[in-house]
């Protein structure tokens, strides 16, 4: 397990380290508490910090494991909250998780697989000891906002992308990568709705219910939270949206560019029909041929094979074909 920090807070300041094998007594105000956190840590790990702030067991179940979906669990007097995190590796959406536990004058902090640590939102709290001094449930109002404000980057990058193809797909075809990249884009945004939508409703739960550890003066500040969820769960959908219209428009353009070109071999087939045709007659071995000894008959062959051609080609530049 690699402790992150562990540090006793009164009245909105941190007093000092404490060790997670040892609990605190904090006064019963919420002024103080304890503020760990922690990452990737291991069962016997788990286990000390289990005994020592009376976690529930199949809490800590669940926060070994880092494969929930997002969920808001009550247990007695605390509070368990899974929350999953999201970052782009390459052209994939990469998941970690945050399981979060919520006593009167304690809040745990398990990340798994979340490249961005709290020390940034820890920094940030400690700067601002006005919220920070009204207890656990405005540090986890905190920690939540700090993970659903990551996704946002993460979705105006991949509108960049979906943008930048759109215009693509208006000036060429696209070829067989970028059309895979798009059915790959889309399945990735599916995959990131089912994790927005639990997202929303743990925010939404923390709105509207009456939960242990948490002050109904707070609700207001989760609902920023929920707010979060709802502008990137709007963004996906129009991505997604943006993502099928740049396949269809990209099929359309295919199938018009496609159709001028099968046009214009037909035009041209049929003024080259012409030439052909007549050259054929005249080709045929037969001994007894009108016009095979008439003086004009060369001149007047080509100028009529000209003429028509040059009808056909006008009358096929009229309607558009050439």
């Amino acid at each position: 397990m690699t402790v992150i920090a562990a540090y006793l807070y009164r009245n909105g300041k941190r007093e000092r380290e404490i060790p997670i094998d040892k609990k605190v007594d904090c006064a019963s105000d919420k002024s103080e508490f304890v503020w760990i956190g922690i990452a990737n840590p291991d069962e016997e790990e788990m286990r000390t910090l289990q005994e020592t702030y009376d976690l529930h067991p199949l809490a800590v179940e669940d926060a070994l494991k880092a494969d929930q979906l997002p969920k808001v669990d009550i247990y007695g007097d605390q509070l368990f909250v899974v929350a999953r995190t999201a970052h782009l590796e390459g052209e994939k959406i990469e998941y970690g998780e945050t399981a979060i536990f919520v006593g009167h004058s304690h809040i745990i902090s398990v990340r798994h697989g979340s490249p961005r640590a709290h020390a940034e939102l820890r920094g940030n709290l400690e700067r601002a000891p006005t919220l920070l001094k009204h207890g656990v449930d405005y540090v986890l109002h905190a920690i939540l906002d700090f993970i659903t404000e990551g996704y946002l980057p993460m979705v105006e990058q991949l509108e960049d992308e979906v943008l930048a193809m759109e215009r693509r797909a208006i000036d060429s075809f696209l070829n067989r990568e970028e059309i895979g990249r798009i059915f790959t884009l889309r399945r990735e945004l599916m995959r990131f709705q089912r994790i927005l939508g639990p997202m929303a409703e743990v925010a939404g739960k923390f709105t509207r219910i009456d939960l242990p550890c948490i002050d109904p003066e707070a609700k207001p500040y989760f609902s920023d939270v929920l707010d979060h969820v709802r502008r990137v769960q709007s963004m996906v959908e129009d991505l997604r949206e943006v993502l099928t219209s740049v396949f269809e428009f990209s099929s359309l353009l295919e199938g018009q560019r496609v159709g001028v070109v099968t046009r214009q071999l037909a035009a041209w087939a049929a003024i080259l029909a012409v030439p052909t045709a007549i050259a054929g007659v005249y080709g045929m071995n037969f001994e007894h041929m009108p016009e095979l000894k008439w003086l004009w008959g060369y001149p007047v062959t080509i100028s009529v094979i000209l003429v028509i051609c040059t009808l056909l080609y006008m009358r096929f530049k009229k309607f558009g074909w050439l």
